[in-house]
């Protein structure tokens, strides 16, 4: 299977190859099997441990935390990551070699065309917002907020909004809108870089409120109602309550905000009372290709 992977990418010039595994294997005999290829090959698990001697052997490792997900979810995530890392272009093309029918085993193979909503933000793109904020708060709330507005909560859309930075300043224009789950609580259990407190995020994020995050990534207020005036601001029409408080705090501070729209889980950065960036819903960002392809024959000169 993975030598008719590499024969298709070979033909129909593709951007790279991505293997789909159930764990560890030969790392070496992979690299052997795939020496023909100039583009990137992407080896993709669930638990990190497995990718050892993965990159040594000159392949791309990408850890998905995945396990026990749809093949299908486990194919979109190995995709938006390596778009992420910049492995591939958000539009590129790619052939993907996975157990698509019996797990452990190799047996399905396809050919995907990406479009430009599978690329989510990356370093490059937030290094572009200037702020005391450090680039590592600021993405891994971007990544918090984008796996809300794609995933929702047990089937629900939510909407949601984190107020990153100037905390103090932030704080003056803030009141409890109900019960903060996350007050008196030790900052171990309030770091958003930490994956259990992004998971309890998620969780709170489904009731009203702005989470107010500390530059240095620690959840210092949730549940959160925002007292800011509005005047000054020009937005887009059709944008609701949550968007322009979002806007309008970092008016009046110089905090960053993300805003998870629960109509449609496009997610928004403003500074300066500005939009700045946004990225819309991934969940159909995949395009499938039908094709027909011969594959080579064995012992055959090609």
């Amino acid at each position: 299977m993975i030598a008719v992977g590499v024969e298709l990418l070979n033909k129909r010039d593709g951007d790279a190859l991505l293997l789909l595994l159930d764990g560890s294997t030969d790392w070496i005999r992979i690299a052997g099997l795939v020496a023909d290829i100039e583009k990137p090959v992407i080896v993709a698990v669930d638990d990190p441990a497995d990718l050892e001697g993965a990159a040594e052997a000159g392949l791309v490792p990408l850890a998905l935390n995945k396990e026990k997900a749809p093949v299908l979810e486990r194919l979109q995530e190995a995709l938006l990551e390596a778009a992420a890392d910049e492995v591939i272009r958000p539009n590129g093309d790619v052939v993907a070699v996975y157990s698509g029918f019996q797990q452990g085993r190799l047996d399905s193979i396809s050919y995907l065309q990406l479009d430009e909503r599978m690329r989510r933000f990356t370093s490059r793109d937030l290094q572009q917002i200037e702020s005391s904020v450090p680039l590592k708060t600021i993405k891994a709330v971007v990544d918090l907020a984008v796996d809300i507005g794609r995933e929702g909560r047990e089937g629900k859309a939510v909407g949601t909004l984190f107020v990153v930075g100037d905390t103090r300043k932030v704080m003056e224009h803030a009141s409890d809108s109900g019960v903060d789950p996350y007050r008196g609580y030790n900052k171990s259990f309030r770091y958003l870089l930490d994956p259990k407190v992004q998971e309890d995020a998620k969780e709170i994020a489904q009731l009203d409120g702005a989470f107010i995050v500390s530059a240095d990534g620690y959840i210092e207020r949730s549940r959160q109602m925002l007292e800011v005036s509005h005047d000054d601001l020009k937005m887009t029409k059709g944008l609701g309550s949550r968007h322009w408080a979002a806007a309008a705090i970092t008016l009046k501070t110089k905090a960053v905000s993300v805003v998870v729209s629960q109509s449609t889980g496009t997610v928004r950065l403003y500074q300066n009372g500005f939009l700045i960036l946004q990225i819309v819903p991934t969940n159909k960002a995949i395009k499938w290709q039908e094709f027909s392809f011969e594959p080579p024959q064995a012992g055959g000169d090609d």
